[in-house]
């Protein structure tokens, strides 16, 4: 919601008034003075008005999993047991997950309640890099690095795969990074290259590495730098992290 809706729902002012105090400096978003009315805020944002609160900001949460075998990457589920199951009771009610795993797949699952930051870490168009460690059923083949790096073709989706990165790490092992994370694509690339993936462990998205030090089924909160960089360089444009301790 823009700034100067705010002022005139919850200031009880028109909406030209409310531009008036934008513009006279007497609002400050997140504790820094904001003269552009246009500017967006949303329930993370906390707003003053002449250092009198005028909105308060919820808590932003940014969890790091290591996701065990077993679970479904949802938050609720009337047969299997979910991730959420993971978390401390008073954190899931707003948690939701960024980038999923499949229920037998294991390693990194990032979990927040700011649908603006983790949308910029899956967007397929963003192409963030997503590193998984891959096992297989049958020997990898030497062309497979070729038709990785060159794309699939998806048929359900009528699109070529952006160009992947295969490292080998032996015959029926590899290191495998991809850019946009469609439904069981990892799965579905080995399928099409005639083989099939019996074990799947992801290391890291963009930035945000698996911690070594998390065993099985804990977790732990983002760090600053790693809720800022989404990819190696590259800021979020989350305003959310003004709010950050």
């Amino acid at each position: 919601m823009k700034l100067s809706r705010i002022l005139s729902n919850r200031n009880g002012v028109s909406r030209r008034q409310a531009n008036f105090l934008i513009a006279s400096g007497r609002v400050a978003v997140n504790g820094v003075t904001c003269r552009n009315p246009a500017t967006e805020v949303d329930r993370f944002s906390s707003v003053h008005v002449d250092n009198k609160i005028l909105q308060t900001a919820e808590p932003c949460h940014y969890l790091m999993l290591h996701k065990p075998a077993g679970f479904l990457s949802a938050t609720l589920d009337d047969t299997h047991r979910t991730v959420m199951e993971l978390i401390a009771p008073d954190l899931r009610a707003d948690l939701h997950i960024a980038g999923r795993l499949d229920r037998a797949s294991t390693g990194l699952l990032v979990l927040t309640n700011d649908g603006r930051w983790s949308r910029q870490l899956t967007e397929p168009r963003i192409k963030i890099p997503k590193v998984y460690r891959v096992s297989t059923a049958h020997p990898i083949s030497p062309e497979t690095t070729h038709r990785f790096a060159e794309g699939i073709w998806f048929e359900f989706e009528q699109l070529k795969t952006s160009p992947a990165q295969l490292d080998l790490l032996g015959p029926t092992e590899a290191r495998l990074t991809i850019y946009e994370g469609r439904y069981h694509q990892v799965k579905r690339m080995f399928h099409a290259v005639g083989n099939r993936v019996t074990a799947l462990h992801r290391e890291r998205m963009g930035s945000i590495t698996l911690d070594e030090k998390l065993a099985e089924g804990e977790y732990r909160p983002l760090t600053p730098e790693e809720i800022r960089l989404t990819s190696d360089g590259t800021e979020t444009e989350s305003s959310n992290l003004a709010t950050l301790p």
